[in-house]
């Protein structure tokens, strides 16, 4: 039987933000002033792609914008409860077996 390795307590664990966590960190970076449309956040943010899963895949996030039916957005929390429901209808819907997983890596 093996020990584990001392873990080392300064360091916090790595940790993947998706979806609108991952959306925030950068709306927290970027220098968007709201009421805002749609064209401008994308145009500010320069529509990154916006990881919506653990594993990593992503969609733009202008992809993200047209499946919203709204164009402006008079805050940022009102940005993320729309974008909210695209990014888990997304990650749902993506590869649920060991198979499809490993598919995706490549």
């Amino acid at each position: 039987m093996a020990a584990r390795p001392p873990q080392d307590d300064a360091e916090e664990p790595d940790t993947l933000a998706f979806g609108i966590a991952a959306l925030d960190d950068r709306l927290d970076r970027a220098d968007l002033v709201f009421p805002a449309e749609n064209d401008e956040i994308v145009r500010t943010l320069g529509d990154p792609d916006v990881p919506y899963d653990p594993s990593g895949r992503s969609m733009a996030l202008s992809t993200a914008l047209e499946q919203v039916e709204r164009d402006r957005f008079d805050s940022e929390g009102a940005l993320l409860d729309a974008l909210h429901p695209v990014f888990e209808e997304r990650r749902q819907s993506g590869p649920t077996g060991l198979l499809d997983r490993l598919r995706s890596l490549f």
